[in-house]
């Protein structure tokens, strides 16, 4: 299978002299197409830092990402940016929706900023895999935090992305609703190759994952 994230040496430090602080340290990591990888520890262990570098959204003190056989240290903000938007679906704590856009256009606009067709097989199934298919009319202050989680869960999944980063991506669930996102980013994962990583510190969320890490200190370690 191709790989789809490599980290080679990732080290991430924040602050400088007697305040700096290294969040990670050192950091290799490589998921395939087709992999659904688990990442737990508590907080402050570093996990969100190292999701956020995985999608670029924040820089490296050192080393280098490689999304889809392109390295972000070799391209410019234009072209990671665009990167990002094409080959990563971000699942992030806050739902980040637009507010003024009913759900059903939270689902336009990516049309339009992707400049491609409208794909309504796709979003249907999507909408209905997440039970929110009934709130397609709603706008984002009419739906719960759960339901707005599940809205952007739908929407960082519509794009057809090739690496999907989820950033406690259950925290505002029930547990029904927890077991079904879980379960739709395995399916997605393992049905249309994605390579899939998870943040979370619900490990009754895990036990169907390829591989699981536990980070700690900085430092990322595989479970046995």
């Amino acid at each position: 299978m191709k790989d789809i994230l490599v980290m080679n040496n990732i080290v991430k430090k924040f602050g400088t002299g007697h305040t700096e602080v290294t969040a990670l340290k050192g950091i290799n990591f490589t998921v395939k197409q087709g992999e659904f990888v688990s990442i737990i520890g508590p907080s402050g262990s570093g996990k969100s830092t190292f999701l956020t570098i995985c999608g670029g959204l924040q820089t490296p003190t050192s080393g280098d990402i490689v999304i889809n056989e392109t390295s972000f240290s070799t391209v410019g903000e234009k072209k990671r940016a665009d990167l990002r938007f094409k080959e990563i679906g971000f699942i992030l704590q806050s739902s980040n929706l637009v507010p003024f856009l009913k759900v059903k256009e939270q689902f336009t606009l990516v049309n339009k900023v992707a400049k491609h067709k409208a794909d309504d097989v796709r979003l249907n199934e999507l909408l209905q895999s997440l039970d929110i298919y009934d709130l397609k009319e709603s706008y984002p202050r009419d739906l719960s935090g759960g339901e707005r989680q599940r809205v952007a869960i739908a929407r960082a999944l519509y794009n057809e992305p090739s690496l999907i980063l989820a950033d406690e991506p259950t925290a505002s669930l029930d547990t029904e609703h927890a077991y079904d996102v879980v379960n739709l980013l395995i399916q997605e994962a393992h049905e249309k190759q994605k390579a899939t990583v998870m943040v979370t510190h619900d490990e009754r969320m895990i036990q169907n994952s390829d591989r699981i890490y536990r980070m700690a200190d900085g430092l990322l370690i595989e479970q046995s």
